[in-house]
């Protein structure tokens, strides 16, 4: 009986982790993700880079355009750069929200710690699948990749 009401646990929680990008509201202007955060006070881009040349971690607000979101729940989006380049990872504290689809092109304030991190191949490799890349493209991740990652407790939707 114990292994029926784990299994019924376990199911239902499958279940709703699966249909998770079905109940995330549209990004819209003014839209939440997460803790609310208000866009005062929120450095670019540009201005983190310059902070974590000089500091190891930087916690607070950070505004960017949202130019990729993962493909399969939203569990990750990727922030764009100045110039030319790679977009920043912006990954959700303890998975707890998601984003849209629909959140591409939108420009967001986030909350949260952004550190200079070593990513491994495996993870490069899990976003890259996460994100609709294909096998090829996957195989090409054969090396680690150091560089801005943040850990964002709230994001909201500027426009």
């Amino acid at each position: 009986m114990k292994r029926l009401i784990i299994i019924f646990i376990v199911s239902v929680c499958a279940a709703s982790t699966l249909q998770a990008q079905d109940n995330i509201p549209p990004a819209r202007s003014g839209a939440h993700y997460g803790k609310t955060v208000s866009k005062d006070g929120a450095i670019t881009v540009h201005e983190l880079e310059a902070r974590l040349a000089d500091d190891s971690v930087y916690t607070g607000k950070v505004t960017g355009k949202v130019v990729e979101v993962c493909k399969k729940k939203g569990c990750f989006i990727r922030v764009s750069r100045e110039g030319d380049g790679a977009p920043i990872l912006v990954r959700f504290k303890d998975y707890g929200f998601f984003m849209p689809q629909d959140i591409v092109g939108k420009t967001v304030v986030l909350e949260g710690q952004a550190k200079i991190e070593e990513v491994s191949v495996a993870q490069l490799q899990h976003f890259a699948e996460d994100a609709g890349k294909n096998a090829a493209e996957i195989a090409k991740i054969t090396e680690p990749k150091t560089d801005i990652n943040i850990v964002a407790d709230g994001v909201v939707v500027v426009n």
